[in-house]
């Protein structure tokens, strides 16, 4: 019955802390994890490591800001823009690239798409 106990409220930690993240309150999670290591020293080491990639990365998980500015905090964007923008030209039929001709093709892309070819032609101009 312990364990079913601990399993739960393990759970309920873990949405709760979901939703802090989500709320972009990754400093609250840190303390919060800080404070509360397991005393196994195997899982301890792999919730410190947890922790410390929370504290590496936390200006990039202030999710609420990042939505209050428009911005979207899902990968789902990211990932159908780089299927759509570099996938669908690098991987077409007969296509072999080099890494150099890829990343050229993949820069150049990124450039035309976002609207700043006139900015970077006129950066390279003599």
């Amino acid at each position: 019955m312990g364990d079913a106990r601990n399993g739960k409220k393990i759970r309920q930690q873990r949405i709760r802390w979901g939703t802090e993240l989500d709320d972009g309150k990754v400093e609250k999670i840190i303390r919060q994890a800080q404070q509360h290591l397991p005393q196994d020293a195997e899982t301890k080491k792999r919730a410190e490591i947890e922790i410390h990639y929370l504290e590496k990365n936390s200006e990039y998980m202030r999710y609420a800001e990042f939505r209050a500015q428009g911005s979207f905090v899902g990968s789902g964007v990211v990932e159908a823009g780089c299927k759509t923008l570099i996938g669908q030209r690098l991987k077409q039929s007969g296509r072999e690239w080099s890494v150099r001709g890829a990343n050229a093709n993949i820069s150049l892309r990124c450039i035309l798409t976002s609207g700043r070819f006139e900015d970077y032609r006129e950066s390279r101009a003599l």
